[in-house]
């Protein structure tokens, strides 16, 4: 076996599995090395029967006393019971939709059963626990991977064939040189990523991390001081404020601007009088007026003589983009089209005809954008909306198909999503930031309350009265449609519930991601008009959707949502000058939900609610696509600190020693990081 063995050929890989690991990006034996955990589940917390507490996620050893046979119950659902015990005491299991167990939980066979402990109505119980058979001799694991998965894989089918690599471990070679690793106190690469997929204790699996994560983010910002040092050498056209009627543009404004956005708008002009691109980031919380900084400074390039674009990450944020920017520049008549996938093939090809002819001036799309027949005649600045949902590697096409005669676009990075100082570090290192840190006049504070399903009469009444005094409201639900793996509130039935119920009268509105782009416009322009009062829908509103009316967001499962998310929805309302609510509906779900709901609750500060995430779930995928191959960001500790600042005086370390042996490593592994990134640009 090597590391570039197709995963098929592992042993209980088929076809169907083997396409599944294709989807997580996982192809050989190496990315599926490199396809690290997501979480654990510490089954080595072994409590009694006895001991066990109402709510408690634990382990419990126990012996089978007996089992009833499936029986189907509502909804076509089958029941199995199992009674249990050890020496304290007796509790039961209960397994919905899995008939098949009852022939494994046979008298007297010995489990590990792990879940949460509740009080039913005949005592302890443990609702669809995960079984481990107990054997002599045989060492159950403490920590048990838990991966990201696509069906028909299973967490046992992705553990087997995970087990079946790891003796290749030992044959992975170090990026960071042995000095360093020696000085840092950190594991070789290959124990690392041993220790991650198998995890013995706390400690080591915590040493681990911190190695990959000090790894990663050596690399990473040696890639990043490539790009910029490459920006230096590149070479933009100068874009000239004397003429182009600045003045008439701000005049036009149906508002006054923040000195934030002031501020913003000197540092964005300055940078793009320069032959250096741009490259800046313009950081704002939700509302903060990012898309009226960019269009100032479209407006300038257009009226320079050049083409703009602007990329954004949904089909609805660019039609939102679309309309706003003609408010602000269509009075000068610069000509603006949008180009989205969902678009008829006829426009979408007179769109890049007109792109590459020249007679469009600003497009405004998505990955459409990228594609190898979107050209520009002239394009001299490019921005990016919700940059996090892109990542280098899209930012780079973007700017390679700007390059003319030498020369490339200016690039503007915008997100409204709060990123502290520490994750931007890593993300945006090779941007200037411009920060708005002030909201317009008139945005509302926004309440956010957390309620119980108990609650929703009362919830249900507060809408229709918000309704009725001229708001409107989004209903935010996780799931499309039913599912019969989960009990989450999915958009088609509750809209149909709704309707038929205690909305029964008020004009309602359904959207998702799985219509089509035109229904998808005509359920967002009937909300924005007034025409529907309710818009039911999954997050495809998460980003960019302006309606000021709207002043009440409701939403569903809120304990399923991440932090940003969730904060990312509330900002849809507060828009206007009415008092707007955030409700969050707790369905239920293990103690950090219920806390991730009380951050949202007690805060309003998007940058909190981003530290906060950060603290509880990592980094993520903060790219367009997740890196894998030589190393990987997802374990960085980026909310320490401490961490990134050690590696300050490696970097310059390593700088000065590009030319040792030792260091060729770490440096070949952040030129194949840029390559992958930025294609042509390479670390200096």
């Amino acid at each position: 076996m090597s590391f570039d063995t197709p995963v098929k050929s592992l042993h209980g890989v088929g076809e169907a599995k083997s396409s599944a690991f294709e989807r997580l990006g996982i192809k050989t034996c190496r990315d599926l090395l490199n396809f690290f955990p997501r979480g654990y589940e510490e089954r080595g917390n072994v409590k009694t029967v006895a001991d066990a507490g109402d709510g408690e996620i634990c382990s419990v050893i126990v012996t089978v006393s007996e089992t009833t046979a499936p029986r189907r119950i509502s909804g076509g659902r089958t029941i199995v019971r199992s009674l249990v015990r050890d020496e304290s005491g007796s509790m039961e299991l209960i397994f919905f939709n899995t008939p098949f167990v009852a022939k494994s939980l046979v008298h007297g066979r010995k489990f590990r059963a792990f879940g949460r402990i509740k009080f039913g109505l005949y005592g302890k119980e443990m609702v669809s626990p995960k079984l481990e058979p107990v054997i002599a001799g045989a060492e159950l694991a403490r920590f048990v991977p838990k991966y990201r998965l696509s069906l028909p894989l299973t967490q046992k089918s992705f553990i087997a064939a995970v087990s079946e690599a790891l003796p290749l471990c030992d044959r992975i070679d170090d990026i960071l040189p042995q000095s360093l690793i020696a000085e840092k106190k950190l594991l070789h690469r290959g124990e690392a990523i041993r220790i991650l997929h198998r995890p013995g204790n706390a400690e080591e699996l915590l040493k681990a991390r911190r190695t990959l994560a000090f790894e990663s983010i050596v690399v990473f910002r040696l890639a990043l001081s490539g790009l910029r040092g490459n920006a230096t050498n590149e070479r933009a056209v100068p874009l000239v404020l004397k003429g182009a009627g600045a003045k008439k543009f701000f005049e036009n404004l149906p508002f006054q601007l923040t000195s934030a956005q002031q501020r913003a708008i000197k540092e964005i002009f300055a940078d793009l009088a320069k032959e250096k691109p741009m490259a800046r980031l313009l950081q704002g919380d939700v509302g903060s007026g990012k898309t009226a900084v960019a269009a100032a400074a479209i407006y300038l390039c257009v009226k320079n003589g050049y083409q703009a674009c602007m990329m954004a990450p949904t089909e609805i944020l660019a039609s939102q983009h679309k309309k706003t920017l003609d408010k602000f520049l269509s009075p000068f008549g610069i000509r603006t089209a949008l180009l989205i996938s969902g678009m008829p093939a006829a426009e979408k090809r007179a769109v890049r005809a007109g792109l590459a002819s020249g007679g469009i001036d600003v497009a405004i799309g998505t990955h459409a954008l990228l594609t190898e027949d979107t050209a520009f005649a002239n394009c001299a600045l490019a921005v990016t909306d919700e940059q996090h949902r892109f990542g280098v590697s899209q930012r780079a096409v973007l700017l390679d198909k700007s390059e003319r005669d030498g020369r490339r676009a200016h690039m503007l990075v915008m997100s409204a999503t709060p990123i502290p100082r520490s994750l931007s570090l890593i993300i945006y290192g090779d941007l200037d930031v411009s920060l708005l840190d002030e909201l317009p006049p008139g945005r509302q504070k926004i309440e956010t309350r957390v309620v119980k399903q108990h609650d929703m009469k009362e919830v249900y009444s507060f809408i229709r009265d918000s309704v009725a005094d001229g708001g409107r409201a989004y209903v935010v639900c996780p799931l499309v449609e039913d599912s019969e793996n989960s009990d989450r509130r999915s958009a088609e039935s509750y809209f149909k519930e709704l309707t038929e119920g205690q909305f029964k009268g008020i004009p309602c509105g359904l959207i998702h991601g799985r219509m089509r782009p035109a229904e998808k416009e005509a359920a967002m322009t009937a909300f924005s008009t007034g025409e529907t009062k309710i818009l039911v829908s999954t997050t495809v509103i998460e980003v960019g959707v302006d309606v000021p009316e709207a002043t009440v967001m409701l939403i569903e499962n809120a304990e399923s949502f991440g932090l940003s998310q969730l904060h990312q929805l509330r900002g849809r309302i507060g828009r206007g000058d009415k008092r707007s609510v955030c409700i969050l509906v707790d369905g239920g779900g293990s103690d950090e939900a219920a806390e991730r709901l009380n951050v949202m609750r007690d805060t309003s500060d998007g940058f909190k609610v981003a530290e906060a995430d950060l603290q509880r779930r990592g980094p993520g995928d903060f790219f367009g696509e997740r890196q894998s191959g030589d190393f990987s960001l997802a374990f960085s500790a980026v909310t320490d600190m401490t961490l990134i600042s050690e590696t300050d005086p490696v970097l310059a370390k390593l700088n000065a020693g590009r030319d040792l042996p030792e260091n060729k490593a770490v440096f070949d592994a952040a030129a194949e990081f840029l390559k992958k990134a930025g294609g042509s640009r390479t670390v200096n």
